[in-house]
């Protein structure tokens, strides 16, 4: 596949990717990296590394939006970051580690735990349609002050998820928002969702910087990516309303179960 063919694909993947984003709120690393992996022949180290990149930019726009309209709890955010930022980093570490030591050994690590991960996600979406969060839930903005209980528990999912993000890009809104429903019953969906995308922001920019040093991005297929995503996500976003949630979230976790496992 040449240069023009990849690009083309690529940003109708993107537009794909981003459409069904829009349409379900999944997150894209759970999409775009198996499907760069799968269809398009990147490398999975290449395409964990170029799908952070990606996110990153998405990411930290969708962030400034959900900042000015005060969906953020930055008491969170903190400490999510104090978990997740490190051990992102250390996931980023292992694969380096484990290129230099095995060589392409580390595309079959990366394939794999990206396979595994996704079998989570999948679990995930379909216990959210089984047990939905419940509708009464606070429009309180901020919660200043939360138990050491909670505070422990928010750094641990923070540094697990990381851990995952770096390691395979998927997981930082997947696996963080049904935590964090359970964790906060007292904040409102829409702060939930605002809390989660400003951490992803932080999360998968610092990862993908990482990845990039290592040499783990290909920047043209960023471009590429973003060419198609942003019509799809503004597309998907308007049909929101028009498709029913519990109809299309388990179709698309049966998705991500098969496609974990085909990588695993």
């Amino acid at each position: 596949m040449d240069f023009l063919d990849l690009s083309i694909s690529t940003a109708i993947i993107g537009f794909s990717v981003g459409f069904l984003v829009g349409l379900t709120g999944i997150g894209g690393g759970s999409l775009m990296t198996p499907i760069m992996i799968l269809f398009l022949g990147i490398r999975p180290s290449i395409a964990v590394g170029t799908d952070l990149i990606f996110g990153a930019i998405t990411k930290v726009f969708g962030s400034f939006i959900h900042f000015r309209q005060k969906t953020v709890n930055l008491n969170i955010v903190f400490y999510m970051a104090l978990g997740s930022i490190p051990s992102s980093l250390l996931g980023v570490q292992l694969i380096s580690i484990i290129k230099k030591t095995y060589g392409s050994f580390v595309d079959t690590f990366v394939m794999k735990t990206l396979g595994i991960t996704l079998i989570i996600v999948a679990i995930t979406i379909v216990l959210r349609v089984i047990f939905p969060s419940a509708q009464s839930r606070t429009d309180e903005n901020v919660i200043k002050t939360f138990s050491i209980r909670k505070k422990l528990l928010t750094v641990l999912l923070g540094a697990v998820v990381g851990f995952l993000v770096g390691l395979t890009s998927v997981g930082s809104g997947s696996l963080i928002v049904p935590v964090l429903l359970g964790l906060f019953p007292r904040l409102s969906s829409k702060n939930i969702v605002g809390t989660d995308v400003f951490h992803a922001a932080l999360l998968v920019s610092v990862a993908g910087l990482a990845h990039l040093h290592g040499g783990n991005v290909q920047l043209p297929l960023v471009f590429s990516l973003l060419v198609g995503s942003l019509p799809g996500v503004y597309l998907g976003s308007k049909m929101n309303m028009k498709v029913p949630e519990k109809v299309l979230r388990p179709i698309l976790a049966s998705m991500l179960m098969l496609t974990g496992l085909k990588l695993i």
